[in-house]
């Protein structure tokens, strides 16, 4: 029988007060883990120009002050995630999953993999050849190519007693020059695109939200339930 998750689109809100919310679900989930209540929570929200920096990153992938960084608007946060430094910001869907791991049966590295496939079938429909890069979270475009390989969704996660938050950041009509300023998720190398770029044009989030939702409750065999 499919798992039941309630969703929730926050729209625009702040990083900070979104943080602070996925922090109120996630102890409220550890504490109720052993009950049969609902397995867990999506949040979908765009937030203002600002960085986070994991709790295994480096300071040195921003390569600016936070001087500049609010001159142009945007705000940093140091947060209890894995991975490095990534950027989130206006048409980016960001996906906050907030799941009990033991209800669906899986560990980490597997959870990881189906956020991933999630988006690279959401891809899929529109017409974007997506995959993984060896070695790394995320989604990649040419993944494999020397001075071609781009990610267009970043992930970095915390879980705790099989309770998970934090999750992806899927560029859709993403502001791009506001990468400059890091290495993203500390790479020097390799480059980061959104799907307005590839595809030469704006994209209806909202479109790709509907189809995003669908994919993530098809690869978590769950259902989602509008909170």
């Amino acid at each position: 029988m499919p798992e039941q998750l309630l969703f929730r689109d926050l729209g625009a809100m702040d990083y900070k007060q979104a943080w602070d919310y996925q922090e109120t679900l996630f102890q409220e989930l550890i504490k109720n883990k052993d009950s049969r209540s609902d397995a867990g929570h999506l949040l979908f929200v765009e937030h203002p120009h600002v960085y986070t920096l994991g709790k295994s990153g480096s300071e040195t992938n921003l390569l600016v002050n936070e001087d500049f960084l609010r001159s142009k608007g945007a705000s940093f946060y140091r947060i209890n995630r894995g991975g490095d430094i990534t950027y989130h910001g206006p048409g980016q869907i960001v996906g906050y999953p907030i799941i009990n791991l033991d209800r669906f049966e899986i560990g980490v590295r597997e959870y990881i993999f189906r956020m991933e496939e999630a988006v690279i079938l959401t891809l899929e429909q529109f017409d974007i050849a997506a995959s993984r890069l060896e070695g790394a979270t995320g989604v990649w475009l040419d993944p494999e190519v020397n001075g071609k390989s781009r990610k267009i969704c970043a992930i970095g996660v915390r879980a705790s007693r099989g309770i998970t938050m934090h999750g992806f950041a899927f560029n859709v009509n993403t502001d791009l020059r506001f990468y400059d300023y890091i290495n993203p998720c500390g790479f020097t190398d390799r480059g980061v695109t959104s799907m307005e770029k590839e595809l030469g044009s704006a994209q209806d989030i909202e479109k790709v939200k509907t189809v995003l939702k669908s994919m993530f409750a098809t690869v978590f065999e769950s259902n989602l339930q509008t909170a």
